[in-house]
């Protein structure tokens, strides 16, 4: 494990941006878009009306967030495994090196991710994920739900929480 926070060298057209999606997704990925006037929901599948100035993709080794900055989108990734080709860390070298033993200025925590229940009623839509990635339904034998924090190593400071899923064993 080798966890690492970078941003896309170049801000990607809406071609690009669903090439890179498609190039990064691995068997299970999910989505989850925002737009202002409505959200998707966790989805396994892009909708018909992707883009969204705002999203983000994760399977269980990262996650990649999009905003949308004109007609083009700015793209951050949390990875899990290591630096991913074509993004740049968000840490500069010299505050690395202190680390250079660990090779990571990052660390990583991950935890189950509890949604709503679905009789909820402080929010105007039931569950907005599939009922199999809620980590209450142990019976699944199917990936669940899980929150990843990007921790730095020097500050002990949580600085991103990444969607992730945690894989059945």
């Amino acid at each position: 494990m080798n966890p690492f926070v970078g941003v896309c060298q170049d801000l990607l057209t809406e071609t690009q941006l669903r090439e890179l999606l498609q190039q990064q997704a691995i068997s299970p990925s999910y989505y989850f878009l925002r737009w202002s006037h409505q959200v998707s929901g966790i989805v396994e599948q892009l909708p018909d009306n992707f883009p969204s100035p705002e999203g983000q993709m994760f399977n269980c080794d990262r996650e990649l967030r999009w905003k949308r900055q004109n007609n083009r989108y700015s793209v951050l990734v949390l990875s899990n495994t290591g630096e991913v080709p074509g993004f740049t860390s968000i840490v500069k070298d010299t505050e690395n090196q202190e680390n250079s033993e660990n090779k990571s200025y990052w660390k990583t925590e991950q935890r189950p991710a509890y949604g709503y229940p679905p009789n909820e009623t402080r929010f105007p839509r039931s569950r907005i994920y599939p009922e199999s990635l809620d980590v209450r339904n142990s019976s699944s034998n199917q990936p669940k739900l899980a929150q990843r924090y990007f921790i730095a190593k020097p500050t002990a400071t949580v600085h991103f929480v990444a969607l992730t899923v945690d894989m059945p064993k």
